[in-house]
């Protein structure tokens, strides 16, 4: 077959790259150089001979016949749904914040609304074309000889190669979301409208299911349809705030685009931390800066010269721990979590996303039950300590938690597991194998080294 101007370069692209990797030291570390993270746990900048993969972020081809589409790893999640929803589809589950990457997303996890239905993005996965640390690139698919690959590589954020190529599955969109946010006032209500929401979508075919809580009394459903037409289409992209809208409106319409990316302006709430939800500062920060990359940066800025930290010592306030997660647990002990994080932890708001795994095998190294109902749980914020707590406390509760009640811990932020209790709950068998296989040189850290350690 032909291949494409696109995937012509591609392809060179690879050639390049497997030469670079190549050309550096036996045992010299392997980093890549990425301008922007949605990891919340800190590194160094990259060395100055990380790997430039700058040349991976593009979509190469869309199948519009097919339903598929040939995605650059490094690929943000904006560019790819702007490329496809100008062929009226998208990729089935879509992340909350723009510069995801789908190669991130697949290696790393990712969620979102449609989750309850389309499981997470590395399901829609047909194929990947991966770099391993000694310089193959393999290609992956769950039917050839690399397929013990293809299954393990969700969740292994970038320690058994890095996707370089994926060829996705695509799904066809209108041009408008219609929104509907029922309210509940005790979180068992909640748990039992998210069973019926998806199972039924109450009484309509719901598109996309998540949640707010913004108290123990007061939380809410949002259930999205999409629609071909609009009366009234809102914009939360300016001077607007989408959560603030859950709790003034029962009804709204978005553009399917902005429907996408109404979390990201303000980083779902935590922009208030910034000072960006001010009415003032409001007006005068420019729209093309209301976006998430923009806020991490600020955060990562002020982690690394400690400005906050030293400002609360002055003031001689106590220590602040950073509760930044993503937790999943069964629907029926949701109540029971919440119950819990009122009492231990006290963050508002949080969100609430159903999640149920599309495939009916399973995934070894985040091992959630296969047809079972999930919901994920997200908080992004800093607690104080009380006299005498180690920094960790308060996440390392939440840890405890989750595994009492059978649920699991998104790995892209700290955690404080002993590396016998990580393994049990990553299957570290299956790993072992893996990274025996495709790097037996050990030149990338293994999970628990870089999940915990940080490396």
């Amino acid at each position: 077959m032909s291949r494409s101007p696109a995937r012509i370069a591609h392809d060179r692209a690879v050639d390049a790259l497997r030469a670079q990797l190549v050309a550096q030291p036996d045992g010299s570390p392997i980093r890549l150089a990425k301008p922007t993270s949605n990891l919340f746990r800190f590194r160094e900048p990259p060395p100055a001979n990380a790997l430039d993969v700058s040349a991976f972020a593009g979509v190469i081809d869309i199948d519009t016949a097919a339903g598929t589409a040939d995605v650059g790893g490094m690929t943000t999640y904006e560019n790819l749904a702007d490329a496809t929803l100008a062929r009226d589809r998208m990729p089935h589950v879509v992340p909350q914040l723009k510069t995801i990457t789908l190669g991130g997303a697949v290696a790393g996890l990712g969620i979102e609304s449609s989750s309850f239905r389309n499981g997470m993005p590395h399901e829609s996965v047909l194929e990947m074309e991966i770099l391993t640390p000694d310089g193959d690139v393999v290609l992956a698919r769950p039917d050839n000889e690399h397929r013990d690959l293809f299954r393990g590589f969700p969740n292994s954020y970038g320690t058994l190669g890095y996707a370089l190529r994926l060829r996705i599955e695509l799904q066809p969109v209108k041009p408008y979301v219609s929104l509907r946010h029922v309210r509940y006032s005790d979180a068992a209500a909640c748990a039992k409208g998210i069973e019926e929401a998806c199972a039924t979508g109450s009484g309509e075919a719901a598109d996309f299911v998540d949640g707010t809580v913004f108290a123990g009394d007061e939380m809410y459903l949002t259930l999205g349809t999409f629609s071909d037409q609009a009366a009234d289409v809102s914009d939360y992209t300016g001077q607007r705030i989408f959560y603030h809208s859950i709790r003034d409106r029962v009804t709204d319409q978005l553009t399917v685009r902005d429907y996408l990316w109404r979390w990201d302006t303000d980083w779902f709430w935590c922009s208030k931390a910034l000072g960006a939800q001010h009415p003032v500062v409001r007006r005068l920060w420019p729209r093309r800066y209301l976006r998430s990359d923009v806020y991490r940066k600020i955060v990562a800025f002020d982690r690394r010269h400690q400005l906050s930290a030293r400002v609360g010592r002055l003031l001689r306030q106590p220590d602040r721990e950073a509760v930044i997660q993503d937790i999943e647990v069964p629907v029926e002990r949701l109540a029971e979590f919440l119950e819990f994080f009122d009492a231990e932890i006290g963050i508002r708001p949080v969100w609430l996303c159903p999640v149920r795994l599309r495939e009916s095998h399973g995934w070894p190294l985040y091992p959630m039950e296969p047809g079972r109902l999930f919901v994920n749980v997200g908080f992004w914020a800093t607690v104080p300590l009380g006299p005498g707590q180690p920094d960790g406390t308060h996440n390392r509760l939440i840890e405890s938690k989750v595994t009492d009640l059978g649920g699991h811990k998104s790995l892209y932020s700290d955690s404080y597991f002993t590396e016998d209790e990580f393994w049990l709950r990553y299957d570290g068998e299956t790993y072992r194998k893996l990274k025996q296989t495709y790097d037996p040189k050990g030149r990338l850290p293994d999970l628990y080294a870089k999940c915990v350690g940080n490396r």
